[in-house]
């Protein structure tokens, strides 16, 4: 039984060229994996206007509680310059103990390393005391508009609950075993738009120059800082990301300025309150009678971005302690539960079930020349095995 080794159930699927949101084979490789064990699968595609099909997957395992979902996803980032890679990108070749790859760890090695641990278990005990899922989709690295939260919608519709979910996203900065990602901050974006009047620079009395109120309507969202930080969470932050005018000449005053913003945000703060505390520093900032001696205050909207993240935290004791226990046993190592980084699909996983993150070591996530230590593959199908085994056994007791 091939899928009882991860480092084959990765070249499998490394081979397949699945960049966002193409299929590109994976869903047909991991169906072909699965559906030996005794899963049924079902592979399921997604639409919306404006916005490409998206074809994910569902498979299950057992018909009866308790119900673990593992969930991730198989389309990969572009490469990039595939000339400046080391080994080809969709090649699986392994050089000093080394899998090259896109996708080797965001995430189809978590993928290959769950469906490994799954097969082993049911080797060595037959079926699962209860169901095992897979919630795999093709659109995590795209719009996430047709993949995991329509996925979720349309498993819940079909009667599917489920009790606990892992994401296999790679949450380990330095060496396997270092975090488990229990939570994550909310997320909210915009874009600031500050109206002038567009005239030439050598007559600034005859124009209204939006430059120095965008600057200065950017400054107070990003000072003062938005709080210090919770026990469980780091400071919110606020990033403007692009300021610009579309302006190629240099003797016209423009007509508008935008910014671009984006706020990661803790459990001190809801998305609405975020936004409301936005609103509260520009119409401070924009009444200033020093940008605009003499004139109106600075006239200016706000564009959100759609569908802001919610902050959330994991606190199923069983999930974590059945999870952190199977990480001791298999290295030794006690994992740090965080909150860091952006976002991932768990965002919509929690309003399902309680959710964890753990996969892989991600410092080349994204990269050129995207590898995955060989030994650690091997490591983190024994850390979810042993996770599989006392996450049941716990849900038993």
């Amino acid at each position: 039984m091939t899928t009882i080794d991860p480092v084959l159930n990765l070249a499998t699927l490394i081979r397949c060229p699945s960049v966002t949101p193409a299929e590109g084979g994976a869903l047909a490789a991991l169906e072909a994996m699965l559906a030996p064990l005794g899963f049924n699968v079902e592979r399921v595609v997604m639409s919306a206007p404006g916005t490409p099909d998206v074809e994910n997957l569902y498979a299950r395992i057992g018909t009866n509680g308790p119900h673990l979902m593992f969930a991730g996803h198989t389309d990969v980032v572009p490469v990039g310059d595939e000339t400046a890679w080391t080994h080809g990108p969709f090649s699986a070749d392994i050089a000093d103990g080394e899998m090259y790859g896109r996708g080797a760890v965001d995430m189809k090695g978590g993928i290959a390393c769950f469906v490994a641990a799954v097969a082993r278990h049911i080797e060595k005990h037959g079926p699962p005391a209860g169901s095992v899922s897979f919630l795999i989709t093709g659109d995590e690295e795209g719009p996430a508009v047709n993949g995991t939260i329509r996925l979720l919608e349309w498993a819940a519709a079909k009667g599917e609950r489920w009790d606990a979910c892992v994401v296999g996203e790679p949450t380990n900065p330095d060496m396997l075993g270092d975090m488990i990602k229990i939570g994550r901050r909310g997320s909210v974006s915009g874009t600031l738009t500050v109206f002038g009047v567009q005239g030439h620079a050598a007559y600034p009395h005859l124009a209204d120059n939006p430059v120095r109120a965008v600057i200065a309507l950017a400054d107070a969202l990003m000072d003062p800082p938005f709080d210090a930080g919770t026990a469980d969470f780091q400071p919110s932050n606020l990033e403007v990301t692009t300021i610009d005018v579309g302006n190629r000449a240099v003797n016209v005053i423009p007509a508008r300025a935008s910014a671009s913003f984006n706020i990661r945000f803790n459990d001190n703060w809801t998305a609405d309150g975020v936004k409301a505390e936005i609103v509260r520093r520009l119409e401070k900032a924009a009444s200033d009678d020093r940008l605009r001696p003499g004139r109106q205050p600075v006239r200016y909207e706000i564009t959100w971005a759609e569908r802001p993240s919610h902050v959330f935290l994991t606190r199923d004791d069983r999930l974590i302690a059945s999870l952190s226990a199977a990480i001791e046993a298999a290295i030794g190592r006690v994992p740090k539960l965080s909150t860091t980084g952006g976002t991932s699909d768990a965002r919509f996983i929690k309003d399902y079930c309680p959710v964890v993150e753990f996969g892989l070591v991600g410092q080349t996530m994204h990269m050129v020349d995207e590898r995955v230590a060989v030994a650690d593959l091997e490591t983190l199908t024994k850390i979810y095995e042993t996770f599989l085994e006392r996450w049941f056994a716990d849900a038993g007791d």
